[in-house]
Formats: structure tokens, sequence, C-alpha cells
């Protein structure tokens, strides 16, 4: 079977750019759809012109995005939560009329497809999504998705503080801190991609799941104290305190209020008892060419980021 070309939508985030390089570098043809009159600007790397085409498009318009996608095979989107449900429909239904193949929604997190998670008020458009393309694939046998869950991003939310904060020595502790988590890097997410896309048959209208490792935050501290010897400031908060926080939050009139409140659904889904955030026993690494990482390989990092 020959290589898949893939539109990618969202190629400006923090993971688009990675999942960019990791499909530049398996070979594969990638056409990134860039918004009308967008600030955020993609520049084709030297030696990817033969590759890589970048097309601005009109989301709002039916045909201009049909048109952009005619000789795609994949549509493959990163945005992010805002309108996120209301332009991935539109997506989806261009995608139709071109005959994509295969549609792969902005999932890349936690597991929305538990039922807890499902529940959250954060994850609504992606759950909508889903059943949009589930219904859309029972009703085209030519058209499938895949959704990929990877839960938490390892190293951008070690660099930001939000798992455990290693430049302040300080952390919240989720339900005691003893819960073990799937942690990916960004980088390993554009591999499973790539394994994705050269595995279509086998994770046609998939849910699949990989990682590169569990851990729990304590056991990221004990790292951290290994590498540089200081002690930590820790508090320990119930996950289900905190969602309750959140719902409060949504009804704020303060929009940075109503934004701040993803952070709790984000750590209930991740660390809640019975909301899937280790995927231990449900992982696609195999399939996907994942090789995951060691203790050792986990130290490595937090030795970087700590610096």
């Amino acid at each position: 079977m020959p290589s898949p070309h893939i539109a990618l939508v969202g190629a400006t985030g923090n993971l688009g750019p990675v999942i960019l390089k990791a499909l530049l570098a398996a070979s594969l043809q990638t056409t990134v759809l860039t918004r009308v009159g967008s600030a955020h600007k993609v520049s084709v790397p030297a030696g990817s012109e033969s590759l890589l085409k970048v097309q601005e498009v009109d989301y709002n318009s039916h045909d201009n995005l049909v048109s952009a996608l005619k000789t795609v095979d994949v549509v493959l989107s990163t945005l992010g939560f805002a309108d996120l449900f209301s332009t991935q429909k539109k997506l989806i239904d261009a995608s139709l009329e071109a005959k994509v193949s295969r549609f792969i929604p902005s999932e890349f997190g936690n597991d929305s497809a538990n039922p807890l998670v499902r529940k959250l008020p954060l994850y609504g458009d992606k759950i909508k999504t889903q059943e949009y393309l589930e219904e859309k694939a029972a009703q085209n046998p030519g058209f499938s998705y895949t959704m990929c869950y990877n839960n938490s991003f390892l190293d951008w939310q070690l660099q930001i503080g939000f798992m455990v904060n290693l430049k302040d020595h300080s952390a919240t502790l989720y339900d005691g801190g003893d819960v073990l988590f799937s942690a990916t890097r960004l980088s390993t997410i554009g591999k499973a991609v790539v394994g994705v896309m050269q595995n279509l048959e086998a994770t046609r209208n998939k849910h699949v799941y990989f990682h590169d490792i569990a851990i729990t935050q304590n056991q990221l501290i004990d790292i951290a104290k290994r590498i540089d010897g200081k002690e930590w400031s820790t508090n320990v908060v119930s996950t289900a305190e905190v969602e309750e926080k959140s719902h409060e939050m949504l009804k704020s009139s303060d929009p940075k209020e109503v934004g701040n409140s993803a952070l709790g659904f984000i750590a209930r889904a991740c660390w809640g008892a019975g909301y899937g955030g280790n995927f231990s026993e449900k992982l696609d690494n195999d399939l996907l060419g994942i090789s995951g990482m060691s203790i050792g390989d986990l130290e490595k990092l937090v030795r970087e980021i700590i610096g």
C-alpha cells in the first residue's frame, strides 16, 4: 500500500510542530492547513520542499475545504479546545465529500472514551466529535477514524510545573501522589502518529493507547531528590474536590477563571480513581513501534529540566 497523503490541521500549537517533524522524518507527504489570515505561520524546513505543502483555508467555506482535501488520504487534527467540535465537524463533512479515508481527531490526552471522563465538561467537544465520526463511519464504509490517547504530556508538563514543579521543588499531590499515571513525551506522540499511518488497517475505527512510562508524582519527586538533594514543599488535594471547584469556576463571569477550570478537570481525568489515567493494561505500543522509557531515561529527562 502506498504511503498516505496527510493533511495536518493545527500545526502551530505545542503538539502540531512535533507531529509535523515526525511525519516529514518518515517521508510522509504532508499538507499543513492554516486558517486564512492567521498570524501563525508554518515554514517549510530545508530539504522538505518535496514532502510539505502549506495551504491556507477558510474553515467557513465547505467548498474551499473540499478542494484542499481532494488528494488527501488522512486528515489529522491537533486543534485546541476552542470551538473544537464546530471546526472538526466542518473538516469531517469536507473529508467525506473529498473521499478522505481516515480522520484522526484532536484527542492526544486523557482517555475520553472512559465513562467518567466523558462526564467532565472539558471533554464535551471531543465526545461530540467521536460520536459524529462513529455515525459517519457507520454510514460510509470507505471512511474511518482513529482516536489516539497519550494521557499526560511528560516533558512539556514537567517543564511548566503541572505534574510536579521541578524548578521550585513543590507539588500539588493529587489523591496522595501515589497514583500511577501514563506519561508521554511529545516526540513519542509524533512517533505514535507515524505508527498509525504505517498501520492504517489495524487502527481502523479503533481507540489506540500509548505512553512512555507509568509513574507517580511521588516517584518523580524521589528522582528529583536523588539528583539535587533538595527538599520539597507538597500539598495533598482530593481530585474529587478539585473537580467540584472546577465546576464552580465554570460559573464565573471572569473568562480567566473559566479557562483555569480546565486544569482541575485534567487533573481529575489523569489521577482520579476509575478515570483510566494508567494505560498499562491496554497499550498499543508494540503495534505503533513505541519502545517506552526506563526509570534511567526518565531520570535523564528530569536532570535536563532541573538544569
